[in-house]
């Protein structure tokens, strides 16, 4: 086996367990990183088989001691994830092997297939990738499992929200006392919970990006059952540090242009947008790493900062 760099290299337990996963004949002739992740190492395996061709795998590693503690949790969610959207309208990857405890490899692993398409992080062609991605949340969120998955956890606390410096204090103060209240009543959700563009592929033209569409959905690691704001919500706080405020509050106005149906009152609304862009106070750096490695070298941290800010306040000044 080759590797594409050296920081693709699988450990040799690793490839051993992937190895008993193939078809008879096949074999891992390459592995190749792949960037973007944030808790877990991405692999890229490609597969020789019987007839000469190729055919691609991922491979999911919990490698970082400070991630590995949750690991078992999320390979095991993001399997049953993987199981449950087997035949349905959401493009996910289908689940081939997992070792959630690392009893046959060198960490935490889970093998799957590899979808077509790519992140699309630009500016230009965002109005059409907003509303594909507005559609595309409406249809994970119309999934109907056997057995729901646990209740949705939430990202942060009043006490733990970051303020930006430079920022409005007293705007701040008003949306972090937005979320010490008690959370709305809600009509449950499956829920990807981390639904934004960074974690769905398209098929796009760089001559045409008007023409994109949705090839996958990944990082299925956190399915919840919670509202259906708290996914548009998760994704509207990205959309608007990604492309600019406007885009975030554009995503909600997509989703319902979808049909997807959001809480019924404004204040309702309005709690769980500001709690989910709280939430991003206390990642802005994390988050924004992996954009500037993806070419958005303009989102250093700073930016990003004054970005979330001027989102909030967009929320804090609509009805409601």
């Amino acid at each position: 086996m080759t590797n594409h760099d050296e920081t693709a290299t699988v450990r040799p337990l690793t490839l051993a367990w992937v190895g008993r996963h193939l078809e008879a004949g096949e074999r891992i002739v390459e592995a190749e990183a792949l960037h973007g992740g944030i808790t877990a190492e991405m692999r890229r395996l490609i597969i020789g088989t019987r007839d000469g061709g190729t055919r691609d795998l991922v491979l999911r590693s919990y490698v970082d001691p400070f991630h590995m503690e949750n690991a078992e949790d999320g390979l095991m969610r993001e399997a049953g994830a993987l199981t449950l959207l087997a035949g349905t309208a959401v493009p996910a990857p289908s689940l081939v092997a997992v070792d959630p405890t690392a009893a046959q490899c060198a960490y935490p692993s889970l093998l799957m297939t590899h979808l077509a398409g790519r992140t699309v992080l630009a500016d230009r062609g965002v109005e059409a990738r907003v509303r594909l991605l507005a559609r595309q949340l409406v249809a994970i969120h119309a999934v109907h499992p056997a057995e729901r998955p646990r209740a949705y956890t939430t990202l942060t606390t009043a006490d733990t929200v970051v303020v930006p410096k430079g920022a409005d204090a007293a705007v701040w103060a008003a949306a972090i006392e937005v979320i010490r209240g008690f959370a709305p009543p809600y009509e449950g959700r499956f829920l990807h919970r981390d639904f934004q563009p960074g974690n769905v592929l398209f098929d796009v033209s760089p001559s045409h990006p008007e023409g994109a569409r949705i090839t996958g959905v990944v990082d299925w690691a956190g399915p919840s059952w919670g509202p259906a704001d708290l996914d548009v919500a998760h994704c509207s706080v990205n959309l608007a540090l990604l492309h600019g405020p406007a885009w975030g509050l554009r995503f909600a106005e997509a989703y319902e242009e979808a049909d997807g149906v959001l809480a019924a009152s404004a204040s309702e609304r309005r709690y769980w947008r500001v709690r989910d862009a709280l939430a991003a106070s206390e990642e802005v750096r994390s988050v924004s790493q992996p954009w500037r490695e993806a070419g958005r070298t303009e989102l250093t941290t700073r930016a990003v900062e004054e970005r979330l800010d001027a989102y909030v306040t967009a929320l804090m000044d609509a009805p409601g």
